[in-house]
């Protein structure tokens, strides 16, 4: 269990998942965990996790979908 001040994020139940047909070594996965959404580096999968809230995540892909992160 990682300890989140969000709540605990159940490692023991997360389903991690990437996009369809990545294979790359440090794809990005997320898990949904209760209320919870991990995102981790398929790399390091003992590494560091960022939790979001349904709220946050909501945003975060409102902003993905919306250009909000393009670097160019």
């Amino acid at each position: 269990m990682a300890h989140h001040p969000k709540g605990d994020f159940d490692l023991s139940r997360a389903v991690w998942q990437r996009a369809e047909g990545d294979d790359s070594e440090g794809a990005v996965e997320v898990a949904f965990v209760d209320d919870l959404i991990g995102m981790r580096n398929s790399a390091e999968p003992d590494g560091p996790i960022l939790v979001f809230t349904q709220a946050e995540w909501d945003a975060f892909v409102g902003g993905a979908q919306d250009g909000e992160f393009d670097l160019d």
